[in-house]
């Protein structure tokens, strides 16, 4: 995969030298609220590095990797879409930062992938990442009740949302 410009990101492949950056945007309490840490956190990022189910990007912002940004695709021509999903690191927060790697990789999967449709699914409850998925073209779709089992080992709602091509605010 190409590396992907946003207007105040980049978007290119991560790699293992990445995963201490990562690992340790991932133990941060605004990011483990949203996405679970585990014991091994360097080999759970690892893991994901290495899943050929889906692909990770890093997010680049002033020469350093401020996040990280996937993707899959139902590959299926009766369902064919592709799903997102990202983190940045709390210091960069209500920047515009997400929502511009979020467009930049929207962008990618329409143009150069071919997909019509992409979906994400953020936790229902989590208010800011919601409001940067409607700012890149994003419509929420329906609850998912009990969606995603938290931290607490208790289940969460999620919210399915999605953009179809011709939706995408460039």
């Amino acid at each position: 995969m190409t590396v992907l410009q946003g207007a105040h990101v980049t978007l290119r492949p991560a790699t293992d030298d990445d995963v201490p950056a990562l690992a340790a945007i991932r133990r941060s309490p605004e990011v483990q609220a949203w996405w679970r840490a585990g014991e091994d956190l360097d080999a759970k990022v690892a893991q994901e590095l290495a899943d050929p189910e889906s692909r990770t990007l890093a997010v680049e912002h002033g020469g350093r990797t401020i996040g990280a940004i996937q993707w899959w695709a139902e590959e299926d021509p009766e369902y064919r879409h592709a799903g997102m999903d990202i983190y940045l690191d709390p210091a960069v927060h209500g920047k515009g930062l997400g929502t511009d790697a979020v467009r930049a990789l929207a962008a990618h999967l329409v143009d150069e992938e071919g997909h019509h449709r992409l979906t994400i699914d953020p936790a229902a409850d989590n208010t800011a990442a919601i409001r940067s998925y409607i700012k890149a073209g994003f419509r929420p779709v329906g609850v998912m009740r009990r969606y995603e089992r938290g931290a607490d080992g208790t289940f969460h709602d999620g919210l399915l949302m999605d953009l179809l091509a011709e939706e995408l605010v460039r």
